[in-house]
């Protein structure tokens, strides 16, 4: 281990043996700069070609190779991030202003916009129109987190908040990251990894549209079926079509309909997980002989 991390620059900090078990513990410092990489004997492990993208996290094969440490004062992780809580109103360093963010304006406007936007939804409509005792809500999935600004919105409830950021939706956990809020990637075509009944509160902001045009809807509400609790919420944000949709299936498995609003060619849609199940059916099998 020790020729190993001094191949990769990493600097020993502290040894330590528990007297009583004798466990010991090792302490390793990664290198804030390049220059002991360029200057090693054998380059063992090798730096990444150029075109490797340190960014890229989704389904990416191990490689044995080391990137270099990002120095440029507008390269993401160059420098340490603000201080929470201002870090979560904030808009990244490293976000360009030449950059064109995920609702078409510039980056720095489209994150201002979008945290501006739901702060007010979240104080104007979610906390009082929505009939949602929020002292009960714990656990919270935001299935379709563009800059995390809903997570953001609710950052004085005592709420813990997962972002989803879909596959196939451009690339913006790391904005999710610099806010020092929780997230992860994911395909709704596939099962979220998580215990069933685990989440208090899910929200999907035009996620069910962009599914219905690959896969088949009902599998994405049979899956928010699964791992909402019983008498947990769901808030959809989607277009009308979408919303009458979902309301029609949802009450044919008997959860309540708590809201319903329309405006325009969007609406908005809040309900809550019954705790009906399915009644068994007991089979006779002379009849169907």
């Amino acid at each position: 281990m020790t020729k190993l991390t001094k191949a990769m620059c990493w600097e020993l900090i502290a040894v330590n043996k528990d007297k009583v078990n004798k466990v010991g513990v090792a302490v390793y410092q990664k290198p804030i700069s390049s220059e002991c990489y360029e200057g090693r004997p054998q380059n063992d492990p090798p730096l990444c070609i150029e075109s490797n993208d340190p960014n890229v996290a989704w389904k990416v094969p191990l490689q044995t190779c080391m990137h270099k440490v990002p120095i440029a004062a507008e390269v993401r992780r160059s420098k340490w991030p603000e201080e929470w809580s201002s870090r979560v109103e904030k808009a990244p360093y490293w976000l360009l202003t030449s950059h064109i963010g995920v609702y078409g304006k510039l980056a720095l406007e489209d994150f201002t916009a979008d945290f501006e936007h739901w702060k007010r939804v979240v104080n104007k409509s979610y906390m009082n129109g929505l009939w949602i005792n929020w002292s009960n809500v714990r656990n919270v999935m935001d299935m379709r987190a563009i800059y995390g600004g809903f997570a953001a919105a609710l950052r004085e409830m005592k709420t813990w908040v997962m972002n989803v950021v879909s596959v196939d939706s451009p690339d913006t956990l790391p904005i999710i990251y610099e806010r020092k809020l929780f997230g992860i990637y994911h395909d709704w075509c596939e099962s979220f990894s998580t215990y069933p009944r685990s989440y208090d509160l899910l929200h999907a902001d035009h996620l069910f549209s962009k599914i219905k045009k690959k896969w088949n809807m009902m599998d994405l509400i049979a899956e928010v079926d699964r791992i909402l609790r019983p008498e947990g919420k769901l808030i959809v944000r989607d277009t009308v079509e979408i919303i009458d949709e979902v309301e029609n299936i949802l009450r044919s498995i008997y959860w309540e309909v708590r809201l319903t609003y329309s405006k325009d060619k969007d609406g908005l849609l809040c309900v809550q997980k019954s705790m009906w199940m399915p009644v068994e059916v007991e089979i006779i099998t002379y009849a169907i002989a």
